[in-house]
């Protein structure tokens, strides 16, 4: 108690879920140093934890209660704010919480501070302060620095779509962008701070446009933003997170291939490699269009990586449709999956919807593509042995190793070297370890060129 007593401003933050998540924690990070706070670790005593949630996780809930406890036990005196998509979501739910104190929605997270100021220790339910989602229209710029090699900018929020599986619309409300001026911008100062590597980030990015100053019309698009990220001068890489395949233009990915920062890196949600299963998704797109963004992607740009979500046992997907998807995905020249097992949503179609999957069945269609996907990371990393690439070493010393990830994104290892911390270098891909990561030979830049 006595710590908390000699810094009487301190605050202790811990993020779940998206990349999204982590640059809009940065920035409520940023508002409250800015207002006389000290920022400290979770695990410390603080005056305030906040706690920024997710929805997508099944366990939100568990997770939610379990760094509330955390928080508690670092100082049970300390104030715990929780924020975030579960908290817009299940508000009375989370109040109830025993040491939650203030629950804040989608509107109110960005004036935390205000809500702090007079905020005492909670002897029964939470504090809430939560808009309906339909109030959530306006646009928060944010990013992070500070807490990573690379940065996330956050250049689109909210979701106009209609999957019959997410909740993400209910938590984040409608679509709505930056300006490409405050885009530019941000990225700037980011540069200015000596971040080498940008990812762009927001629930649905390619939508980028719409909402731009406050209206429904998209007065840009996503081709004009990347086109302008692309002469921002300091950073040296620009990584472009999940972006859906009927968003992802030809245009898009031919400015990638001839592009001087934007990395060969594509995250392209699938969900089903069945078509009747997209269209009870209402996904936007078959497999068809899907099929071609991947193959034009391999077409301008061989060894890009190529990363896919996928969900298994969503109601009515029969052995039969599941095996389409794994057929689907075997053929499909990728590099990776981020495999989810559905899980029912409140407020959502498909949890109404019959022919529910058999939980140990989703988890045995789960293990089979886990195990694809690390077959297709294998091969794409073989074939990248003796490739001459940068890597972007990262922070974290890990039983005398450090690691880093090429531009597309083959994750390397070396002896640790304080010195490399957030340094690009040029490498040659030497072996495959029993950890995952590729071995490398070091070269000089000099040499690098003359190779090539």
């Amino acid at each position: 108690m006595s710590d908390v007593i000699s810094q009487p401003k301190t605050v202790a933050f811990h993020t779940l879920g998206c990349k999204l998540n982590f640059a809009e924690t940065s920035t409520i990070a940023r508002q409250l140093t800015d207002a006389g706070y000290q920022k400290v670790n979770f695990d410390e005593p603080a005056k305030v934890y906040i706690i920024n949630t997710c929805s997508v996780t099944e366990n939100a809930d568990k997770e939610c209660k379990l760094h509330v406890k955390r928080a508690a036990k670092a100082n049970p005196d300390g104030l715990v704010a929780i924020i975030g998509c579960y908290a817009q979501l299940k508000p009375e739910e989370i109040s109830a919480i025993t040491g939650v104190d203030l629950v804040l929605g989608a509107k109110e997270k960005f004036n935390i501070l205000s809500y702090l100021d007079d905020l005492e220790k909670s002897e029964s339910r939470a504090e809430i302060h939560s808009c309906e989602i339909d109030e959530a229209d306006f646009f928060v710029g944010s990013y992070s620095i500070g807490d990573r090699t690379r940065a996330f900018l956050k250049v689109q929020d909210g979701c106009d779509y209609k999957c019959t599986y997410c909740t993400i619309p209910l938590a984040r409300g409608i679509s709505r962008s930056d300006t490409i001026d405050n885009v530019v911008a941000n990225a700037k100062e980011i540069a200015g701070r000596n971040i080498k590597e940008i990812v762009l980030t927001g629930v649905n990015i390619g939508d980028y446009g719409k909402g731009e100053f406050g209206n429904k019309k998209h007065e840009h698009t996503f081709l004009d933003l990347i086109s302008e990220l692309d002469n921002v001068e300091g950073i040296e890489r620009i990584r472009i997170s999940s972006i859906e395949p009927n968003l992802l233009k030809d245009e898009s990915i031919e400015l990638v291939s001839k592009s001087r920062s934007f990395v060969p890196h594509f995250h392209i949600p699938l969900q089903s490699g069945s078509d009747e299963l997209l269209k009870k998704m209402k996904r936007r797109y078959l497999t068809n269009l899907y099929y071609n963004r991947v193959n034009k992607i391999r077409e301008v740009m061989p060894e890009a990586a190529i990363g896919v979500d996928v969900i298994v046992g969503f109601p009515g997907e029969t052995e039969e449709l599941f095996m389409e998807t794994y057929n689907f995905l075997n053929d499909l020249p990728i590099s990776y999956l981020h495999v989810f097992t559905y899980s029912e949503r409140e407020n959502t179609e498909a949890a109404e919807m019959f022919g529910a999957v058999p939980i140990p069945e989703r988890k045995r269609r789960n293990k089979m593509l886990r195990i694809l996907s690390e077959k297709k990371k294998m091969e794409f990393y073989r074939n990248q042995l003796g490739r001459k690439l940068s890597v972007l070493w990262e922070h974290e010393n890990r039983n005398g190793l450090m690691f880093g990830f090429t531009e597309n994104y083959v994750r390397v290892s070396k002896a640790f070297d304080e010195k490399s911390i957030n340094q690009t270098e040029f490498i040659i891909l030497d072996k495959i370890l029993e950890d995952g990561s590729v071995s490398i030979i070091e070269t000089q830049f000099e040499d690098f060129l003359a190779k090539i």
